[in-house]
């Protein structure tokens, strides 16, 4: 290893931009938890509120350990609440009229079949902004289906584009759906919270699909197919709009990636390999015919990396001026010591482990910088901190608890053990 990752240790009096905003989480898996992480790595309240077995996100482990809680849920609180409990819902209510902002991503209208529809939250709560998460939206034909990430990867067209010409289409191996409406949805809070703060404005709901987002980070696909009359192809790692483009196998078996998206760096890289002809040929110079000699420049290309490593690849490039650069896996990424010196990877103190790797904040604030306060909460870790903030007295609480409202991780272990 290259350099050892920064390690970073949590600071419970820390602060962020968002100190004072408080949300209560009532989603499930990876668009919520992700968007609810953005908001907490900037110092925003999050408390999850979660059911008795626990936010799903807690079963997908790595080693027996709860990885993907452990990453996307630090910074936050946990209130585990027994969720057909007759009083539970009476708990979320209240919880709700002290917030800022509550999250869910059930169904369409399962708030409203719980007894707490939007207008009731926002009676108690005028202020309040409700972040409704579904698969296709609240409105529409589809907006009660029930829809996963793998749904809208396939059906905003995603999918269709992805992978090579001769090849079924590629679903991507990560929740790429649920990732990206979540930094929408984090974004979309984040401007109403400006018009509730700044300009006087009353709550509302936010409707956040995993479909929306999805297409429109694919680009101006359908502006496209207007003009043209042609759909977008598959072309594996190359562009439609330039070449060479492409990955390049090297001498180690690894891969380097490699781009040339204007006349100039074509040329200059033509000139680096030794192609003199080519950097000189007055055809290369129109980018519609480099991308018409594409199969023929990829080769060209390909044979002058094969017998490098990558790292000879990236050197020699590098130094030549032309954008390339490595392929990294995991490994690599945690090795590489710019990532290290951003902090895009880091290590955090984490309770139950010592320290666990993981990504740093993704944006940097110069001024107001988000941070590292409380790792990710144990099941009902929080309960009586947070519910006596929210109001309740000492003795409402332990009536909770006594009647199960109130759950926490050993007795939900204990019942584990039993069953």
């Amino acid at each position: 290893m290259t350099e050892a990752l920064h390690r970073r240790s949590f600071n419970p009096a820390g602060t962020g931009p968002l100190d004072g905003v408080r949300v209560i989480d009532l989603s499930r898996l990876v668009c919520g938890n992700t968007l609810t992480g953005m908001l907490a790595d900037f110092g925003a309240d999050v408390i999850k509120v979660e059911p008795r077995t626990g936010d799903t996100l807690r079963a997908w482990k790595a080693a027996g350990q709860e990885a993907h809680w452990k990453v996307l849920c630090r910074n936050k609180r946990s209130v585990a609440i027994d969720f057909r409990h007759p009083e539970g819902v009476g708990v979320i209510r209240r919880l709700a009229a002290n917030a800022d902002v509550l999250v869910e991503s059930f169904r369409t209208g399962t708030l409203e079949a719980m007894g707490i529809p939007p207008d009731a939250l926002l009676a108690a709560n005028p202020k309040l902004l409700i972040v409704r998460i579904t698969g296709f939206g609240q409105t529409g034909p589809y907006a009660k289906r029930p829809g996963f990430g793998t749904l809208v990867e396939g059906m905003s067209g995603f999918a269709e584009i992805n992978g090579f010409p001769d090849r079924e289409p590629v679903l991507p191996p990560l929740a790429l759906a649920d990732s990206v409406a979540g930094y929408a949805g984090a974004m979309a809070t984040l401007a109403a919270l400006r018009n509730v703060e700044v300009s006087g404005g009353k709550g509302q709901v936010i409707d956040v699909s995993l479909l929306d987002p999805m297409f429109a980070i694919l680009g101006p696909q359908a502006a496209s197919f207007r003009l043209t009359g042609k759909k977008k192809q598959r072309y594996g790692s190359r562009s439609p709009g330039t070449a060479p483009r492409n990955v390049y196998r090297t001498r180690d078996g690894r891969y380097v990636s490699l781009s040339t998206s204007v006349a100039a760096m074509a040329v200059r890289l033509f000139r680096a390999i030794g192609r003199d002809d080519l950097a000189d040929d007055p055809d290369l110079r129109n980018n519609t015919r480099r991308i018409a000699r594409a199969d023929e420049l990829d080769k060209v290309v390909a044979d002058f990396i094969a017998p490098m490593t990558q790292a000879e690849a990236v050197a020699f490039f590098e130094k030549a001026e032309v954008t390339i650069g490595p392929v990294y896996d995991i490994e690599q990424i945690m090795e590489d010591p710019h990532m290290v010196a951003r902090e895009t990877v880091l290590e955090l103190d984490d309770p139950d482990l010592g320290s666990l790797p993981t990504h740093g904040i993704p944006v940097r604030l110069t001024g107001t910088p988000g941070g590292y306060f409380r790792p990710a909460p144990h099941l009902g870790q929080h309960n009586e901190e947070a519910l006596h903030e929210a109001g309740f007295s000492e003795t409402e609480i332990a009536e909770l608890g006594r009647k199960g409202v109130l759950v926490t991780a050993g007795e939900t272990a204990s019942e584990e053990a039993a069953a």
